[in-house]
């Protein structure tokens, strides 16, 4: 897959699922965590959208996404 048409895909998914307010605050999260430091931006994005549409599933179907079973963020 080219670049372009990852980044398009991306931006695609996260504007039809309406989830860009929990996508911007998850990269921003990892920001600041050192495993995700060294990781290039598109792999970057692309663990932050499995990771935010894990929660949001999650959270349709009633399951917690935390170990302790917290649901929280």
């Amino acid at each position: 897959m080219a670049w372009e048409d990852f980044w398009w895909d991306i931006t695609k998914e996260i504007e039809e699922l309406g989830i860009r307010k929990q996508f911007d605050k998850q990269l921003k999260k990892m920001d600041m965590q050192d495993e995700h430091k060294y990781r290039d931006t598109r792999d970057r994005w692309s663990y932050a959208l499995d990771k935010v549409k894990k929660r949001l599933y999650a959270k349709q179907n009633g399951k917690t996404t935390r170990k302790d079973g917290n649901n929280k963020s």
